[in-house]
C-alpha cells in the first residue's frame, strides 16, 4: 500500500492569502495528474469549495467527527493527496488536534508523509507563530510561505532574528508566492474557477468562456512563478508522489 500524504495550509492570522496557496497546490498537483482531494475548513460555507467543487468537502475541523471523514478515509480514498485549506487562527489548535490523535506518531513512523504551509503575515507576530509552530514539525516537511498578496512588505529579518528562529528548524524550506496582478485576481474571483481553467478561458462548467486575454496571460505568469517555487523545493519529492505512482503501478 502506498502512504497516504496529507498537505496542511495554515496560519493563525487571517488575511495572509491561504486559500490562495491552497488553490495553486491543486492546480499544481492536477496539472501533475496526481488524484488529490481537498478539505476547506471555513464551515459552513466555504472558499476553497467555491473554486474547486468537485474535489472539495467542507468541514469543521474543530469537530470529531469532521476529523473522522478526514483521517480515517487516508488509507481507503483513491486520491493519492489529501490538502486542508485551515481557517484562520487555528493553525496551532490543528496541529494539537493531530497530535492528541496520533497524527503526528504515525508521521514520525513514515506511515504517511505530512507537509505544512505555514503562510507568513508581515508583522513580528509571524515569528512568534514559527516558534509554536516548529514544535509538531519534527516529522513533517515544513514550508514557510512569503505571499506578497496586497502588496505586502515584509519585514527584514537580522542575523539573530534569524537564528532565533529559522535555524533552529529542521529541514524548513522558504517559498514566496508574487502579487498577482489586482484586476486579474478580481476576475478569477469573480469567475469562481481554478487558476489553470482561468488560463484556458474555460468557465464553472468547463465550457468555452470569454475572459480576457490579457487578464488570462498576467495569471498565466503569476501561476508559472507560483509553480516554479513549488519545483525549486521539488515539492514532489517532498510528498513521495513517486512513491506512490510506483505503489499503484505494481497494484495495478
Amino acid at each position: 500500500m502506498a502512504k497516504p500524504a496529507v498537505v496542511l495550509v495554515g496560519a493563525d492570522k487571517g488575511g495572509v492569502g491561504k486559500t490562495t496557496v491552497s488553490r495553486a497546490l491543486l492546480d499544481y498537483f492536477v496539472a501533475h495528474n496526481i488524484q488529490t482531494r481537498a478539505f476547506d475548513t471555513e464551515a459552513p460555507k466555504g472558499t476553497l469549495k467555491r473554486f474547486h467543487p468537485n474535489i472539495t468537502d467542507v468541514v469543521d475541523i474543530t469537530s470529531t467527527s469532521d476529523q473522522m471523514k478526514i483521517f480515517d478515509t487516508l488509507a481507503s480514498a483513491e486520491a493519492q493527496i489529501t490538502v486542508i485549506d485551515i481557517r484562520a487562527g487555528l493553525l496551532s489548535k490543528t496541529l494539537e488536534s493531530l497530535r492528541d490523535i496520533g497524527f503526528l506518531d504515525a508521521a514520525a513512523k513514515t506511515q504517511l508523509t505530512f507537509t505544512v504551509f505555514h503562510v507568513l503575515g508581515p508583522s513580528i507576530a509571524s515569528l512568534e507563530e514559527i516558534r509554536d509552530t516548529a514544535a509538531f514539525m519534527e516529522d513533517a516537511q515544513y514550508i514557510l510561505v512569503k505571499n506578497f498578496i496586497n502588496n505586502t512588505s515584509f519585514f527584514e529579518w537580522d542575523p539573530a532574528t534569524y537564528n532565533s528562529y529559522f535555524r533552529k528548524i529542521k529541514d524548513a524550506h522558504e517559498i514566496t508566492i508574487p502579487k498577482l496582478n489586482e484586476m486579474a485576481c478580481e476576475q478569477v474571483e469573480l469567475a469562481s474557477v481554478p487558476y489553470v481553467s482561468f488560463v484556458a478561458n474555460k468557465g464553472a462548467d468547463a465550457q468555452n468562456a470569454a475572459f480576457s486575454f490579457v487578464l488570462r496571460g498576467y495569471v498565466r505568469h503569476w501561476l508559472g512563478n507560483v509553480w516554479a517555487e513549488f519545483d525549486r523545493i521539488k515539492l514532489m519529492d517532498l510528498v513521495d508522489v513517486a512513491q506512490r505512482k510506483s505503489a499503484a503501478k505494481q497494484a495495478s
